[in-house]
C-alpha cells in the first residue's frame, strides 16, 4: 500500500531552479528538508500554543499531539496533502463556555471528541456522496455566520479575563502584533502572533523590573499583586518527562456547545484542501473526505488522551507559497520536531507562564480575525446579505451567538450561545428556503472556499487557523 514516505531528490537537492517547485512526492536535502521542518514548526508556533493556554489544557500534550495528528494525516492522505495540523482555535470558545458552567478538562475533551467523531463521520459521507452533500446541508451563507458568531463569541473572554490583567502590557501586545501582521512581509508576516509572545514576554520582564508587581486580576475575579511575568513552574519542571493524560468525559450540556464547531471545520479543511490544490497544480478535489476524515480521527486520537483537538494550519501553507516547496518530507520533520519539544516539561512551564496582559493583546486581534473570517466566506462565495433569504437567519444566529441568548427546556437543559446561534441559522435557513418564493432561491457556487485562498506567487498575509 502506498502511503506516500518515499520521496525523489530535487535536482541536486539544494535549491528550487527559477519557476520551479519542490513536489509533494520530492524532497531538497535531508538538512534543508530538516530546516524546512524547524521553519513550520516555527510558523505553527503561536496559535498552535495559545489555543491550548487559552483553553486549559496542556500545552506540551497539545505540540506532541499535533505531531502525531500530522502523521496520520499524511499517511491517510497517502502524502497528497501536504499540511500541518496544530491546536484549533476554533473550541477556544467552546472549552470557556463549558468551564463557566463547571466543566473541568475532561469534560472540554469528551465534548470535543464528539465533535471529531462528527467530523470523520462528515469525511466519510463527502468520499461517499462528494463535495455536493457540503453545499446542501451546509450553503457559504451558513458556514459564514456560524464562523462568525464563533469568532465574535469570544469577545468577553478577551475583554474581561485577560486584557484587565494588565492592560498597558495588552495595549503594546495589539500594536506590536497588528504592526508585525500589517507591515512584515512572507515568513515574518506569518509568525506575527509568535513574534507578538516574544515581545510580551519582554516587555512584561522589563515591567516587573521598572514597577514591581502589579496590584490586578490573575485568573480569578479578585485583584491581588502578582509578578507579570511568573516563571518560578520553569525552573521546576525537568527537561525529560511526559505530558499530563487524561481520560475524556461526556456530558450532553458540553457537546451540545461544541458540535456547532464541525461547521467550522469542515470549511475551514474544505477552504485548504482547495489551496492547496491550487499551489500544486493538482487536483485533491478526490481527497476532500479523506483529508476531512483524517482531521476527525487525528482530533479523536488528541482528545482521547486529553489533547486538544487539530486542524490544517494556514499559517504553514502560507509558508509553502513562500517558499515554493510542497514536499511532505518537510512536514515529516516538524512532526518529529513537535514530538520532541512535546516531551520536554521544561518548554511546556514557558509556554503556560505566557502572561494574561500578553494574552490579552493578541486575543483582541484574534478572535475578532477569526469571527472576520466569516464575511470571508461570505466574499469568497459572493453571498447577498441583500435577499432576505440570507440576511434573516444569519442575523437572528450571529446576534444569539454572540450575545449568549438562551432557550431554557427544563430545569436542567437549555440552549444557548453557540449552539442555539448555530441552530437557528441552519434550520432557519432551509426552512425559509422552502416557503420563500422562487424569486429569492438561487443556485450557489459547488462549494464554499473556506476560510482562506492562497496564491503560489502571494506575497500578503496570511490569517491564523482555528
Amino acid at each position: 500500500m502506498k502511503l506516500g514516505v518515499r520521496w525523489t531528490l530535487h535536482g541536486d537537492g539544494r535549491t528550487p531552479a527559477p519557476g520551479a517547485v519542490v513536489r509533494p512526492d520530492e524532497r531538497l536535502s535531508w538538512p534543508r528538508t530538516a530546516g524546512l521542518g524547524a521553519q513550520h514548526v516555527v510558523a505553527m508556533f503561536g496559535a498552535s500554543f495559545v489555543a491550548p493556554v487559552l483553553m486549559g489544557l496542556d500545552p506540551n500534550l497539545a505540540i506532541m499531539m499535533s505531531g502525531v495528528a500530522t502523521v496520520l494525516f499524511l499517511l491517510a492522505t497517502r502524502g497528497q496533502v501536504p499540511s500541518y495540523l496544530g491546536c484549533s482555535l476554533s473550541f477556544v470558545g467552546v472549552a470557556a463556555t463549558i468551564r463557566a458552567s463547571g466543566g473541568d478538562s475532561a469534560t472540554v475533551t469528551g465534548a470535543v471528541f464528539v465533535v471529531a467523531v462528527a467530523l470523520f463521520l462528515s469525511g466519510l459521507a463527502v468520499r461517499r456522496f462528494g463535495a455536493r452533500i457540503i453545499h446542501a446541508a451546509m450553503p457559504p451563507v451558513v458556514t459564514g455566520a456560524v464562523v462568525m458568531l464563533i469568532g465574535f463569541n469570544l469577545a468577553p473572554v478577551s475583554a474581561k479575563t485577560y486584557w484587565p490583567q494588565d492592560q498597558w502590557t495588552a495595549l503594546l501586545v495589539m500594536v506590536v502584533t497588528a504592526l508585525a501582521v500589517v507591515c512584515l512581509r512572507g515568513f515574518w508576516s506569518r509568525i506575527a502572533i509568535f513574534l507578538g509572545l516574544l515581545f510580551g514576554y519582554a516587555v512584561s520582564w522589563f515591567f516587573d523590573r521598572i514597577f514591581g508587581k502589579i496590584h490586578s486580576p490573575a485568573g480569578g475575579a479578585e485583584s491581588v499583586d502578582h509578578w507579570r511575568l511568573d516563571l518560578s513552574l520553569v525552573g521546576k519542571a525537568d527537561w525529560v518527562g511526559l505530558p499530563d493524560f487524561h481520560a475524556p468525559s461526556f456530558e450532553w450540556s458540553a457537546i451540545l456547545v461544541a458540535l456547532p464547531v464541525v461547521i467550522a471545520l469542515i470549511a475551514e479543511n474544505a477552504g485548504h484542501v482547495k489551496a492547496v490544490g491550487e499551489m500544486t497544480g493538482d487536483s485533491l478535489d478526490g481527497k476532500l473526505g479523506t483529508a476531512i476524515a483524517a482531521d476527525g480521527a487525528a482530533s479523536m486520537l488528541s482528545t482521547a488522551v486529553g489533547g486538544p483537538p487539530n486542524t490544517t494550519y494556514s499559517e504553514n501553507i502560507g509558508v509553502m507559497a513562500a517558499t515554493r516547496v510542497y514536499s511532505t518530507a518537510a512536514y515529516w520533520a516538524a512532526a518529529g520536531f513537535a514530538l520532541l519539544f512535546g516531551l520536554c516539561p521544561k518548554f511546556g512551564a514557558v509556554v503556560a507562564a505566557i502572561p494574561g496582559g500578553v494574552l490579552g493583546g493578541i486575543t483582541v486581534i484574534l478572535y475578532g480575525m477569526i469571527g472576520l473570517l466569516g464575511a470571508q466566506i461570505w466574499i469568497n462565495a459572493g453571498v447577498d446579505l441583500r435577499n432576505p433569504l440570507n440576511l434573516v437567519p444569519a442575523a437572528a444566529g450571529i446576534i444569539i451567538g454572540v450575545g449568549g441568548v438562551t432557550l431554557k427546556f427544563t430545569d436542567s437543559f437549555e440552549l444557548g450561545g453557540i449552539a442555539l446561534g448555530t441552530l437557528v441559522v441552519i434550520v432557519g435557513h432551509h426552512v425559509l428556503r422552502a416557503f420563500a418564493p422562487p424569486h429569492l432561491k438561487g443556485d450557489g457556487p459547488l462549494l464554499d472556499s473556506g476560510t482562506s485562498t492562497y496564491d503560489s506567487g502571494d506575497e500578503g498575509r496570511d490569517r491564523p487557523s482555528f
